[in-house]
Parts: structure tokens; C-alpha cells; sequence
């Protein structure tokens, strides 16, 4: 366990798939959330917090503070949960729209510390690239597919499938899209609701992308409430089209999870894959 210097543990919690997470007081009293764990990559819990900020910027969304960060620890302002409201469902939907919509300098990282992308403990290019379908086809969709391929994670056919539907992604991204602030990794367990009902986004793996990998990213494993998705497209409707291309986008996480968990998401990957290669 690794806390900021000064810093008395509180309780043990929940802290996701690879990290150890405390509830902490620190040495000025406030109480905090600590992730750590042994052997994070370099840079991490820093990029993190910078994709935290980067977020609050526009105003949109709700992201925990950044108390203290170090190589092998964040620390961040703790937040009571409760459970989501239909206000705070539709607050998160404007918020969500908001942010998408503050915008990123290019197609990949906003900032150094964003060079990389980080899903568990897989790593992924952020470098720039000059439009959309370039960037989800070579900083993505390829590297998962070879990641899968050398981990027994996707056959050869599912590979292939792969492929092919990165060479179609000038037809299947739909109408060109200036580059979206993203949250990046932005499934229902990274909402975390508030003791009065009020969204916060935690987790990212902030980055410029195209706005509807967020939600159908958010829509894959079980999104906290449908008002989230009315009341984004209220604020900010979606281009033509765009139920055709949730499949396309939740491409990505179910990769990302034939990867990490193998099991039945390498035959979802690979399924998935097929409804798109033509």
C-alpha cells in the first residue's frame, strides 16, 4: 500500500480490476480516495488526473478533485455515493454533450501526459492522427486485434475480420466529426452517483475521438439510466445514421474485454466484427 506521506487509512474499498483503494484521511485533514497499486506503469496516475481536469474544464460533467498524485498512488476527494436520479441523468446527459462538444486539438492525445491510452492494463497509442477513421483504425482497432491474436484472444478468422473492417471505416464512421473531448472509457461502473442523486465521471482514459464511442460505450454493459442518452441528444443531436454505428463503436471495449477476460466476449468481438466487415 503506497498513501500520500502523512495520510491515515481509513477503511479498505472497492478500487476496481487491478487497483487497491482506501479511504484515507490526509495529513490536512481532508479525507481523500486513494488508488495505488505496485508496479503501475510510469506516468499513469498522472495522466489520469490530467484527463480529470481536462474533463471539469468545459463545466459539463462532475469529476472528483485531484488531492495529491504520485508514481504510485492518486489520490482524489472522496465523494459519498448513492444512487442516480432522473435529474442527474439528465444532468449528465447536457453535461456529457457539453463536454463532447469543448472539443480536443486533434484526433488522439490532448496533452503529453495523454500519449497513452490505458484500458485495465492494457496500453494504447494516443498519437495524433488526421481524421477519425485513421485514428480508430491504427491507434485501436489494429493493435487490439494483434494484442488478441499473440494472447489467443481472437482467431485468425476474427483477425481478419478485424481488418477488414478497419479498411471500410472511411464509409462506416458516417458524416465527418470535429474532434470530442472524450472520457475515454466511459462504461456504467465509471458513473458514480452521489449522496444526492448528482452523476460524477471517475476512470478516464481521456483522449480527442469521435462523441459516440461514449455512449455506445455507455450503452454496452448497461447504461444507469435512458434519460442520459434523450438528454444528450437534446443538447446536442447525433448526425444521421448513428444507431447503425453503435455496433461499430462498442467494437472497441468488447476487444479490450476478449483481451483481458477472453471468455465470450472473443465470440462477441468476433461477431461484432462480422456485422461490419461487408
Amino acid at each position: 500500500m503506497s498513501l500520500p506521506d502523512g495520510a491515515r487509512c481509513i477503511a479498505r474499498v472497492g478500487g476496481g480490476d487491478i487497483n487497491e483503494a482506501y479511504h484515507v484521511q490526509l495529513a490536512d485533514g481532508r479525507e481523500a480516495f486513494v488508488k495505488t497499486r505496485a508496479g503501475a506503469g510510469s506516468g499513469e496516475y498522472e495522466a489520469e488526473a490530467a484527463g480529470l481536469r481536462w474533463l471539469a474544464e468545459p463545466g459539463g460533467v462532475r469529476t472528483p478533485a485531484v488531492l495529491d498524485v504520485g508514481t504510485s498512488y492518486l489520490a482524489l476527494q472522496w465523494v459519498p455515493r448513492g444512487t442516480l436520479s432522473e435529474a442527474g441523468a439528465e444532468e449528465l446527459g447536457r453535461g456529457l454533450a457539453r463536454t463532447h462538444l469543448a472539443g480536443a486539438g486533434s484526433f488522439g492525445a490532448f496533452a503529453s501526459a495523454g500519449a497513452e491510452a490505458g484500458f485495465g492494463s492494457l496500453r494504447l497509442s494516443n498519437e495524433p492522427a488526421p481524421d477519425w477513421p485513421s485514428f480508430f483504425a491504427d491507434r485501436r482497432l489494429r493493435p487490439l486485434a494483434r494484442i488478441a491474436r499473440e494472447r489467443g484472444a481472437l482467431s485468425r478468422t476474427g483477425a481478419e475480420l478485424v481488418e477488414r473492417v478497419c479498411e471500410r471505416l472511411a464509409d462506416l464512421c458516417g458524416p465527418p466529426d470535429p474532434p470530442a473531448r472524450l472520457h475515454g472509457d466511459l462504461w456504467g461502473g465509471n458513473v458514480m452517483a452521489d449522496a444526492q442523486g448528482r452523476a460524477w465521471l471517475i476512470d478516464p482514459s481521456a483522449y480527442g475521438g469521435h462523441r459516440e464511442i461514449d455512449l455506445a460505450m455507455l450503452k454496452l454493459f448497461g447504461a444507469p439510466s435512458g434519460r442520459i442518452f434523450s438528454a444528450y441528444e437534446e443538447a446536442a443531436p447525433l448526425a444521421e445514421g448513428h444507431s447503425d454505428r453503435v455496433g461499430l463503436y462498442q467494437l472497441l471495449p468488447l476487444l479490450v474485454h476478449a483481451v483481458l477476460f477472453g471468455g465470450s466476449y472473443i465470440a462477441a468481438a468476433e461477431g461484432m466484427a462480422a456485422r461490419y466487415a461487408g
